[in-house]
């Protein structure tokens, strides 16, 4: 296969943007923040919070199956555990829930929304907007999206394997049979993502809600019987931890740190469930279930100091077998909430130019947000499975698991102070003042992630590293083949000139020629020209244009200008959160006064064969990943939905 001309959605050439709304955050399109009837506001706003607490907060919900137990593992190592340790170390948890999640995401970031969408690139829009757009921008978005696959493919790995190793506590037979469960689980779980998540979205927030009821309710006879335990809420005994610990302190909140590891998530379901619904369920059960277990769990050691699991042991053993299983349905939950912000943050990856583009299936006639992508799912599913292979506990993933997170909030705080400097037009004294507090506490977080490299640390970074690699390649790639198609371009505004003054024969019907230049005549129409020597009654040159808005209106869809008797030229424009579909859009000039029957419309592609040139803008073993990811990209015709009896492929080859 080879890559077709159409290169409007694998573009580097920096979006067209829409000028900002001035003064504070606007408020997110569509969600329960907007007015609406008092009955119907409440029933959906309850259906929303309901939904934010199985999917937002699925992935920081399984965190207290293994956060408190890790970071527990420094004050162990010297045999002899004190009570000002313990207290200590779930005083970090807490206050690491306080800062990151309560203050950083649900009161500040979540104000940060593009026009109701939040996540990484969503910010990195925003930024760009404001700053009329960066190189460096852009390279940051690039390498958080990079980090996130990687958290992605760690969560289900982590998730499932803590939850299935409390089978041991049930009986030490299971022991054998934890890897073969937990692949058992995660493999039917990547299967069946081709069916949707809808029907499995609906049991998301009443089981998520048991499981954090749940949570709290094994904490609280434990907290009873040792109310010492609430001491840990003053931030003197997390500080004087700190303090009194020196170096070994960083190996302490690195495990700390995967208390928060799911805080991503807030800001990037934001356009799913709006902004209300997920900070009420954060404060009213997530964030104080979370906290319960945490205290429960730091008060069972101080009863107890040689438990082992404090997770699973806070419960009775008759217990213990409903609550293992209702941690595996739950980190299931969690590892379904990341595998569709994968698919989500794909396809803005596609849509903003930093991948080729992708087989993307939509599940769902009622929810464009509910899509499937094969390559995705797959790579995803292998990623998880390898990591279960060959770390093979929960214990051993954990050092791998905070270095993805922490570099992609440190590049979201960074964002996010410039979102507050140049979009919300604050003084960068007063951008500062707010997030470089955050940036400090995210900097010592990967500060002590780094130290677990060598411990499995190097996963994600070499992921993260690999997905640099290849969107670097395909945005230079994508740039040098622009730049070099150019040089033999002709004029659009020449060409129709001349065709005027001698016209070919004419024949009935209208013919669609897509090119991302619309000042340039597409390589199609020059070759239909000069193989059929014939022209269409009427010839519209389409351009397709991804912007930095998640989503447009209809009316701001489509723009046409008349080039001439038989030519016209038209913009059609897609939010970075929408598939693009031609037809659908085309439909929408009927309104303007262009009339066009679809049934006698042809679609003219350029199919481009690309070979590696001796000399080029990159080295041959970039060119070679840039010809593989082209010839690997989905077909134009299936990416913008035209129909397949309409299309017509010129082929040319080009060297690259």
């Amino acid at each position: 296969m080879t890559q077709s001309a159409v290169p409007t959605s694998g573009s580097t050439t920096p979006p067209e943007t829409l000028t900002p709304p001035s003064g504070g955050p606007p408020t997110p399109a569509g969600s329960v923040d907007e007015p609406e009837g008092h009955g119907h506001g409440q029933a959906k706003f309850w259906t929303l919070f309901l939904g934010s607490v199985g999917v937002v907060y699925g992935d920081i919900g399984t965190s207290p199956l293994y956060a408190f137990r890790e970071a527990l593992a420094p004050g162990r190592a010297d045999g002899m555990l004190t009570v000002h340790e313990v207290l200590g170390t779930v005083s970090l948890l807490l206050w690491a829930l306080i800062l990151i999640v309560t203050i950083k995401y649900v009161l500040l970031l979540l104000h940060m929304d593009n026009k109701g969408e939040g996540g990484i690139l969503s910010l990195m829009a925003l930024a760009r907007k404001a700053l009329g757009g960066s190189r460096t921008v852009f390279s940051l978005g690039l390498l958080g999206a990079a980090l996130f696959y990687g958290d992605a493919v760690i969560t289900p790995a982590i998730s499932v394997l803590s939850a299935v190793e409390g089978l041991k506590l049930v009986t030490p037979a299971f022991e054998h049979y934890v890897l073969p469960i937990t692949i058992a689980i995660i493999v039917p779980l990547f299967l069946v993502q081709s069916r949707g998540t809808g029907r499995m979205a609906s049991f998301f927030g009443p089981i998520t809600v048991v499981w954090f009821l749940a949570m709290a309710v094994a904490a609280l006879p434990h907290i009873l019987r040792r109310p010492d335990v609430l001491l840990a809420l003053n931030p003197w005994y997390a500080l004087e931890y700190l303090l009194s610990h020196g170096s070994g302190a960083l190996i302490v909140l690195g495990a700390v740190f995967l208390a928060v590891t799911g805080a991503e998530a807030l800001f990037a379901d934001l356009g799913h469930f709006g902004r209300r619904p997920i900070q009420a369920a954060w404060i009213c059960i997530v964030g104080p279930a979370l906290s319960l277990n945490y205290l429960g769990q730091a008060a069972l050691v101080l009863a107890y100091p040689d438990t082992k699991d404090p997770f699973f042991q806070l419960v009775p053993e008759w217990a213990l077998l409903p609550m293992v299983l209702l941690a595996t349905a739950a980190t299931v939950i969690a590892s379904q909430a990341v595998i569709t912000g994968a698919f989500s943050l794909s396809r803005q990856a596609v849509q903003l130019g930093l991948l080729p583009r992708l087989e993307i299936r939509h599940t769902s006639e009622s929810h464009s947000g509910q899509i499937y992508l094969p390559q995705i799912n797959t790579l995803l599913m292998v990623g998880v499975v390898v990591l279960v292979l060959v770390f093979r506990s929960s214990s051993g993933l954990a050092s791998a698991y905070g270095i993805a997170v922490t570099g992609t909030m440190l590049i979201t705080a960074s964002l996010s102070f410039l979102v507050l400097w140049r979009f919300w037009k604050w003084s960068p004294i007063a951008a500062g003042a707010v997030m470089l507090p955050f940036i400090a506490v995210e900097l010592m977080f990967l500060v002590s992630n780094l130290i677990k490299v060598f411990e499995g640390g190097y996963v994600p970074l070499l992921l993260a590293g690999g997905l640099v690699v290849l969107m670097w390649t395909w945005v230079r790639g994508v740039t040098i083949l622009f730049n070099k198609t150019r040089k033999t371009d002709v004029p659009l505004s020449e060409l129709v000139a001349m065709l005027e003054k001698s016209p070919p024969h004419h024949v009935r019907g209208t013919a669609v020629f897509l090119t991302s230049d619309p000042e340039t005549a597409p390589a199609a129409l020059l070759h239909n020209l000069k193989h059929n020597k014939v022209l269409h009654e009427k010839n519209v040159v389409l351009t397709v244009r991804t912007i930095d808005l998640p989503r447009l209106k209809d009316a701001d869809r489509i723009s046409i200008e008349p080039l001439g008797p038989h030519f016209w030229k038209v913009v059609m424009k897609f939010g970075y959160m929408e598939s693009p579909n031609i037809p659908r859009g085309l439909a929408l000039l009927r309104k303007q006064g262009f009339k066009f029957d679809i049934m006698a419309t042809s679609f003219f592609l350029s199919r481009r064969s690309i070979r590696p040139a001796a000399q080029s803008g990159m080295p041959l073993w970039q060119d070679r990943i840039f010809i593989t990811l082209a010839r690997n990209a989905n077909d134009a015709t299936d990416f913008f939905q035209i129909p397949t009896g309409r299309v017509v492929e010129v082929g040319t080859q080009v060297t690259v």
